[in-house]
């Protein structure tokens, strides 16, 4: 199983690396964006324009489950787990969502560790600094197993 792992991980990390070679070349602080480029990329923690508390409960929901920003804005998110199960918030569009949130049913073991995203155990709080740097509607979501799938999921306007 470990090993299943091991080659899923590095078959991910190098699909990542090709379908990101060309286009969104900004990098801050040696992470790029990642599956997130379309809507902009991991903030300054020194250059945050607002913060926004988001709440993650064993209801499998966030709140807030909308978020409105600013075109530009670099936003921390403090994100905190009121809930006794593991959950997370990862920002990208619905389709890498789902394909990851699949990929995560399969190998439940996979823990990753990207700039577009924060995992948060059960009474924990944790920060996502993230400038959205591209006007549009994108999506965040909890890719636990399961939780995506029983609605765990949010919206984001940048106007």
């Amino acid at each position: 199983m470990k090993q299943a792992i091991r080659i899923a991980i590095f078959s991910l990390a190098a699909a990542t690396s090709v379908a990101f070679a060309h286009g969104d070349e900004d990098h801050h602080g040696g992470h790029d964006a990642g599956h997130a480029a379309a809507l902009g990329k991991p903030g300054d923690p020194a250059k945050v324009s607002r913060t926004i508390e988001v709440d993650m409960n064993d209801n499998m929901r966030f709140t807030p489950a909308n978020i409105a920003v600013k075109r530009g804005e670099t936003i921390r998110f403090v994100v905190k787990n009121s809930g006794k199960l593991k959950h997370e918030m990862v920002l990208g569009s619905i389709k890498e969502l789902k394909e990851h949130a699949e990929l995560m049913r399969k190998f439940p073991e996979m823990e990753h560790s990207d700039p577009n995203q924060v995992s948060v155990d059960p009474g924990k709080t944790g920060e996502l600094v993230w400038q959205f740097s591209k006007a549009g509607k994108f999506d965040f979501a909890c890719l636990q197993p399961g939780h995506f799938e029983a609605g765990m999921k949010g919206k984001v306007a940048v106007k």
